[in-house]
């Protein structure tokens, strides 16, 4: 109970933060998308959250407004067409996932946790303990996400894997391990993302 009060006081206070001291450059980025493609500044999508619920998530919309994909299932690929230009910016960096600070004040997520899926998603065929993810809050990053498995997957090993690191990281939590992957995700993300 002390290290999950420890995570919930260190995902307020980290997060409460960054919404202040970023508020400028988020009210660029909406301004951003709004003038390259009409439509809505935010993308949000219902996903497994702590418990096997439902929660309601939030990004910057990087996708055009006539070919998003509502459902989330068809994962986006390298030059997908359906990623506006700021779009492609903002998923390289990952700062569409922004948004989702307001989520981990609401405590739907936390800053580190498995990150979560949208429901009907090819792991939870293929893992037979995947929904072992659920018994936490999803995460902003997690261990998945430092060992450098994050984006789509199209190969089932690799869907193994990554659900591997997200048991992993829920048998061995400890605070400790959440400040690591927090200041590894910084890190990675100061050398350049890796999204698309």
């Amino acid at each position: 109970p002390v290290q999950f009060a420890l995570k919930r006081a260190f995902d307020i206070s980290v997060s409460g933060a960054a919404l202040l001291v970023l508020m400028p450059f988020l009210l660029v980025i909406a301004g951003l998308i709004a003038l390259e493609d009409r439509g809505p500044i935010f993308f949000s999508q219902l996903r497994w959250g702590r418990g096997g619920k439902l929660i309601r998530i939030y990004k910057f919309r990087s996708m055009r407004t006539d070919l998003c994909d509502a459902t989330g299932v068809a994962q986006t690929t390298k030059n997908d067409p359906r990623v506006t230009r700021i779009g492609a910016f903002l998923r390289k960096t990952n700062l569409d996932e922004l948004p989702q600070l307001i989520n981990i004040i609401k405590g739907d997520m936390s800053i580190v946790g498995p990150r979560c899926h949208v429901p009907g998603m090819l792991y939870e065929d293929l893992v037979q303990d995947y929904h072992m993810r659920h018994l936490v809050r999803p995460g902003l990053t997690g261990l998945a996400q430092i060992n450098g498995l994050r984006g789509p997957t199209d190969r089932e090993d690799v869907s193994r894997k990554r659900i591997a690191y997200d048991i992993e990281y829920i048998r061995n939590f400890s605070i400790l391990m959440d400040l690591k992957i927090f200041f590894r995700t910084i890190i990675k993300e100061i050398r350049g993302g890796s999204g698309f």
